[in-house]
């Protein structure tokens, strides 16, 4: 009989974990961490995944002094946020320490602007630092200061980013008597802090260590649990095609050595969406996403399109912060039996959804694919009411949506449902895809979106 990954794994982490000096220190890692620490290692410069939010404040609102000791007080109480991947004899683990952030202010070059300065703090990510990270930038077009909240998405996951944004105005507002440091709050960094101003006390952080390595023992029982014969020949038979051919990269010169160039960005918002035509929007995107990746790329193969799901195991407490959900991965072809057919096969998927990733890839290779386990393109739904505002000061930011940040595919779909509307937004890797191409895949985008979403019965 097959043995799961996950138990592999946990056969090789636990006697490591067994012989540490301090066995409470080394933590083990969820499937989707997992993924995130290889794909680490197969970029160049070992760069992570991370998730940024971006807020814009009017100038003056933003004490970096006052902001670094609420985010310290923050990643105390986390375990998530207080560790550091690692790899022990091969295997990856999460090894706890103190509480650090890095919390800076980003210079903006003469002639320059905030949104490409933030891109180049974010592309000097050192994946051996803190997992949190906030970024304070002053745009010299106006009178607005660009706050950039970021965190190694091996950390997070969606319901995490909640917690962080609910954390931060929190703790901020609590320390509005403290004494603010003004060395702190001026031009230089305040990075790795060591203070323990408004860290929690110690009942706190080991009642967040238990609560936390609980959950990652849920997710890892559920994780195993998943992978049962039915599920791995459900995704050996729905990806089976992927990986035919190679993907076809855009005509221009070889890219030069160094930093990859900005990221292309388009946008449009859409009526928000509500009611009944809620369960119909994801389908509908997987659909569009799928038009667009086929423009885009110039290729008629099936398309691995990855996008997360799920969120704590049953059991869980709602207040851990990590990195719980799963990517799926839709097979996106050319050829589509309309909406009907694509939502009743999502929803097959759906009751695989617990599968790990990394079995998933070993599942559809044995039906017949050549796939490594790369993503041609990205899918992400927010639903902006679960993730409450980011307040500093009594101000609360006001979400931006800078351009050129790296992705970890050759093009990326997000999508923000909210009062004010859907906000779909494609960007693209320029080393996979052309401007033109990724153009009229927007526009593919937006006439499948249009289509569907009118054609909803109410």
């Amino acid at each position: 009989m097959h043995a799961s990954i996950t138990a592999a794994y946990l056969a090789r982490y636990r006697p490591l974990a067994a012989a540490a000096d301090d066995p409470s220190t080394l933590l083990p890692l969820t499937g989707a961490q997992r993924r995130f620490l290889l794909t680490r290692r197969m970029r160049p410069h070992g760069r992570p995944d991370t998730v940024p939010l971006f807020f814009a404040f009017p100038r003056g609102t933003v004490d970096l002094g006052r902001l670094h000791r609420a985010a310290h007080a923050l990643a105390a109480r986390h375990p998530a946020l207080r560790g550091r991947f690692t790899t022990v004899r091969g295997t990856p683990l999460l090894r706890l320490g103190e509480a650090a952030v890095a919390v800076s202010r980003v210079a903006v070059p003469p002639g320059g602007c905030a949104d490409q300065a933030v891109r180049e703090a974010l592309l000097a990510w050192s994946a051996d630092g803190p997992v949190l990270q906030l970024l304070l930038c002053d745009d010299p077009d106006g009178q607005r200061e660009l706050l950039t909240l970021a965190l190694d998405h091996a950390a997070c996951d969606e319901q995490s980013l909640g917690l962080v944004t609910a954390g931060l105005t929190d703790t901020y507002a609590r320390d509005g008597a403290a004494p603010t440091d003004g060395g702190a709050a001026g031009d230089g960094p305040a990075n790795g802090s060591t203070t323990d101003s408004g860290a929690a006390d110690d009942g706190t952080a080991d009642g967040g260590l238990a609560a936390y390595r609980h959950t990652v023992e849920l997710q890892l029982a559920a994780e195993e649990a998943a992978a049962d014969p039915a599920a791995r020949a459900h995704w050996a038979t729905r990806l089976g095609a992927l990986g035919t051919s190679a993907p076809v990269r855009p005509s221009s010169a070889p890219l030069p050595d160094g930093p990859p160039p900005p990221t292309g960005a388009l946008a449009e918002r859409l009526p928000a969406v509500g009611g009944a035509a809620r369960g119909s929007v994801f389908p509908a995107l997987l659909d569009a996403v799928t038009a667009a990746g086929h423009r885009l790329l110039g290729t008629g193969r099936t398309l691995a399109i990855g996008y997360p799901w799920g969120g704590r195991p049953p059991g869980a407490g709602p207040e851990v912060l990590g990195c719980f959900l799963n990517t799926l991965v839709h097979p996106g072809s050319s050829a589509t039996d309309g909406l009907e057919a694509l939502a009743d096969a999502w929803w097959d998927d759906l009751e695989h959804a617990g599968t790990p990733f990394d079995e998933v890839v070993h599942a559809a290779r044995s039906g017949g694919a050549h796939w490594s386990g790369g993503l041609d393109g990205m899918l992400t739904l927010e639903e902006l009411s679960r993730r409450p505002p980011l307040v500093l000061g009594g101000v609360a930011g006001v979400e931006t949506h800078p351009a050129g940040r790296p992705i970890g595919a050759p093009f990326a779909v997000a999508a923000s449902n909210g009062a004010d509307g859907l906000l779909v937004r494609l960007v693209w890797d320029r080393a996979h895809a052309r401007d033109l191409d990724a153009e009229a895949g927007f526009e593919a985008l937006l006439a499948t979106l249009r289509h569907h979403l009118t054609a909803t019965p109410a």
